[in-house]
């Protein structure tokens, strides 16, 4: 077996739910004998290789439309006129009242197939705001984050992070 062959073998085995243990086992009576960590090694590095396939196909294409121009009756009258340049322009409606409150993007969570020792469960999160962190449950039931982005997530960040985990475990 080449190195490509062992790498679609271990992602296939993993993808079924077979643990690190067994795939060592088969590699062993298939005559290819590897490490437990080096076969942990090449599963880390085929799991970072699914996460970017479905961040890949996660991202649709946004494609823009004009907006739809109104007609000149339900313009505002004084776009009508041609104010002389030291008059200055009505008042726009105020901004939105928080800087807080600006578009946010949705928060994804994903579960990691391959188990870590020491913990429940372990997984990545993109948060509304941008940030990004590693989390993960203990076996005491200790839920954890580690950023990743140098970004720390805010309450409403955390708020949705709660949601989408229990979504992701089917709570």
């Amino acid at each position: 077996m080449d190195n490509t062959e062992i790498k679609k073998f271990i992602a296939e085995k993993v993808a079924e739910g077979v643990t690190l243990s067994k795939i060592q086992d088969e590699l062993t009576a298939q005559g290819m004998k590897m490490t437990f960590m080096e076969l942990r090694l090449l599963a880390s590095e085929i799991e970072n290789d699914i996460f970017k396939q479905q961040e890949a196909a996660a991202e649709p294409e946004v494609k823009e439309e004009p907006a739809p121009e109104q007609p000149a009756a339900e313009k505002n009258e004084e776009e009508n006129y041609n104010l002389p340049p030291y008059a200055t322009a009505p008042a726009q409606d105020a901004p939105a009242e928080n800087a807080a409150e600006k578009v946010r993007g949705n928060t994804s969570v994903t579960v990691s197939p391959i188990q870590r020792p020491g913990y429940y469960a372990t997984g990545t999160v993109k948060f509304g705001s941008g940030a990004e962190a590693e989390w993960f449950l203990d076996q005491s039931g200790r839920l954890g984050l580690d950023p990743t982005n140098g970004m720390k997530p805010d309450q409403q960040d955390i708020a949705e992070f709660q949601q989408e985990l229990r979504k992701a475990f089917g709570a």
